[in-house]
Order: C-alpha cells, then sequence, then structure tokens
C-alpha cells in the first residue's frame, strides 16, 4: 500500500472541533427565543403573581376578599357554562358543516369552504356588530317583524343575555372546528367508505362507525382549542353582552380599569390562567391518550 493511500483520507477529513464548542453553541442559539418567551410570557405572569399577593390595612390579603365575593363567583360560573355551551354547540355544528362539506357535494361547496377561511380572519367584534344590526332591538329581523305584526316592540330581545353571547361564539368559532375536521376526512381512506357502501351498511353507519372514530382526536383538539379561546373571549362579550353579562375577562376589565383596582384585577387574572393552563394540560392528557389508544388499535 502506496503512502499516498495511507495519508489520503486524514487529509480528506475535517477536524473535530471541540467538545465544548459542540456542546455550548445549542444552548447559545436558545438564549434569544427564551429571553423573548421570558419577556412576553413569565415576566407579566410573574408581575400579577406579586401585584395579587398584596395585602389591604385591614382587609388582608386580596385573595380572600375577591374568591369570597357573591361577583367573582357568578362571574366564575357564567364564563364556565358559556363556554361549555358555546363548545358543544361549535362541535355539534362544526361536525355537522365538515361532513356536509366532506361527504356531500353540491354546487357551491368550494365557496363555502373559502367562506370558512374567511371568517377565521375577521375580529371578533365583526360578529357582534352582525348580531346587532340583525337582531338588535332597531336591527332588521325585529324590523320586520314589527313591519309584519305591526307590534314595534322589539319581538327578539337576546343579545345582552347569555344566548346573545353562546350564539355569537358558536358563529365566530365553529371554523376552528370545521377546517381541522375537513383536513381529517381528506385523509381518510376513500376505499374503507367504498368498502363499508358495498357490504351494505347505511350513510348513517358509515358516518358513525368509519368516519368519527377518526375523527376523534381532531375533536378532541378542536374543542379544547375551541373552549380556551371562548374561556378568555372579551370582545364578544363587550360588544354583544355588554352590562348584562359579566364573565371573569370582564370582571377583570371592570376591576384593572374601570374602578383601578390592580390587586382584585390580579387576582381575577390569576384566577383566569390556572383555568387556562389546567385546560392546556387536560388537553395534552386527552390527546396523549387518544394518540397511545389508536396506536394501540
Amino acid at each position: 500500500m502506496s503512502v499516498t493511500a495511507v495519508l489520503e483520507p486524514a487529509l480528506t477529513e475535517p477536524p473535530e472541533r471541540p467538545a465544548a464548542q459542540r456542546n455550548w453553541r445549542p444552548i447559545l442559539w436558545s438564549l434569544p427565543p427564551l429571553a423573548v418567551v421570558a419577556l412576553i410570557a413569565v415576566y407579566p405572569i410573574i408581575r400579577v403573581l406579586g401585584e395579587s399577593a398584596r395585602t389591604r390595612p385591614g382587609h388582608g390579603s386580596v385573595w380572600g376578599e375577591v374568591l369570597g365575593s357573591r361577583a367573582f363567583r357568578d362571574a366564575l360560573w357564567r364564563t364556565v357554562s358559556i363556554a361549555v355551551c358555546s363548545t358543544a354547540g361549535c362541535l355539534a355544528l362544526g361536525t355537522f358543516i365538515a361532513v356536509v362539506l366532506a361527504f356531500v357535494p353540491f354546487p357551491g361547496s368550494g365557496v363555502m369552504g373559502r367562506l370558512i377561511d374567511t371568517v377565521l380572519t375577521l375580529p371578533s367584534f365583526l360578529i357582534t356588530l352582525a348580531f346587532t344590526f340583525l337582531y338588535g332591538t332597531a336591527g332588521a329581523v325585529n324590523a320586520l317583524i314589527a313591519r309584519i305584526s305591526g307590534n314595534h316592540s322589539p319581538a327578539v330581545d337576546f343579545l345582552t343575555t347569555p344566548t346573545g353571547v353562546i350564539l355569537a361564539e358558536v358563529t365566530y368559532f365553529t371554523p376552528f372546528v370545521v377546517r381541522p375536521l375537513l383536513a381529517a376526512f381528506a385523509q381518510l381512506p376513500r376505499e374503507q367508505l367504498d368498502v363499508a357502501a358495498s357490504l351494505g351498511a347505511s350513510p348513517w353507519r358509515v358516518l358513525r362507525q368509519v368516519v368519527l372514530p377518526e375523527a376523534w382526536p381532531t375533536l378532541a383538539a378542536g374543542g379544547s382549542l375551541v373552549l380556551l379561546l371562548t374561556l378568555n373571549e372579551f370582545g364578544i362579550v363587550l360588544f354583544t353582552g355588554a352590562k348584562g353579562v359579566i364573565t371573569l375577562p370582564a370582571l377583570i376589565y371592570t376591576r384593572g380599569i374601570v374602578t383601578f383596582d390592580l390587586p382584585g384585577a390580579a387576582v381575577l387574572a390569576s384566577v383566569q390562567v390556572l383555568l387556562s393552563l389546567t385546560l392546556y394540560v387536560s388537553y395534552r392528557l386527552i390527546f396523549a391518550w387518544f394518540t397511545r389508544i389508536r396506536k394501540e388499535g
């Protein structure tokens, strides 16, 4: 063997980098994003928690005062009930729309799909304004009913109630369920549906035993996202519910901006953050459970 053949691999191999340089480079690259996250997420939460820990002279802990108030209990119950009802409505309506768009072709289905994508880009207050123009006391529906019946008192008056908030949130957040379901249905093998239909299964049975089992993880993800969004929704409550519906975000706004009770608002904000984190952890656990079941099945 020649000397050139022996020396050639050594000349072509790159020199090894020091181990310290290889270990420190990923850490250095991770510092800027960690600093951004700490600045925009961790620091505000720490400030809120610090503000909520203050005590008032003669009143003691702000936590006991706020959490023991009737206003907090009513706002907490109203927030959770509206979020749960809105999520259930979004899941039901979103599943129906997604099934129709995916498996019942009709003229204009593509246009409807694009309109659903457009709704995702709109701010929530546009939906509430549309509801006001349609169902408000001076809206188009009441004007039409008054012209037909001759009764000028508003026949439709639900915008300032929890029902109006729920309907507005269902209208706005349903596309967050429809779009993931359409993506999940697009990955479903058509041969599986054809085989089920050829064996005599009715469309309802195919939907119940073939389509929906494949969509459960997507439904769980979409439902968790909608529940999280509706739990923290403020714009729809402010524009639609007005003063008739006080949720936790609305109560935080009232305490922090209107009455300038920063410690009380900080306590409410801490509760809101705790609810959101609990919901997120629950969503991750449910998603992991669904994933494990599908792998084992």
